[in-house]
């Protein structure tokens, strides 16, 4: 997922430079249009690239305090009195990590569509678990 993000935050950003530049090159039929406006279509692409950018934040940390889910906002920590494992839902997209009470939490930095890594990671978390776990 990081990957993916970057590469739409630079075309996101590439686009709305560009077109922000172009704007007065050409009779558009507006004449209004002046170097506010441009600098206006190119903050709306700084903004909206640092709103992609906040996907490649997720990140998964396992240690013997517990474990820590970062998603797009915020980290939680979860000592391993709470924690009941790491699952994937059956047609879900990411992991999730089970807490008490039927709770669960997204864990957007195991994706389904990483699938070795995914796999890989799943494999490190149990390992970790086992070791962790009182």
């Amino acid at each position: 997922m990081p990957r993916m993000a970057f590469v739409a935050a630079i075309v996101v950003l590439a686009i709305h430079v560009i077109f922000g530049a172009l704007l007065t090159i050409s009779d558009t039929g507006v004449r209004n249009i002046g170097l506010s406006d441009q600098l206006a279509i190119g903050l709306i692409g700084v903004i909206i690239t640092g709103a992609v950018l906040l996907f490649t934040r997720p990140r998964l940390r396992v240690g013997p305090a517990g474990v820590g889910v970062r998603n797009l906002i915020g980290e939680r920590v979860f000592a391993w009195d709470r924690v009941q494992g790491m699952t994937y839902p059956d047609k879900g997209f990411s992991a999730r990590l089970l807490l008490p009470e039927d709770e669960h939490v997204p864990v957007l930095a195991v994706q389904a569509w990483d699938s070795d890594r995914a796999v890989a990671a799943m494999t490190g978390f149990r390992e970790l678990e086992e070791r962790y776990r009182r």
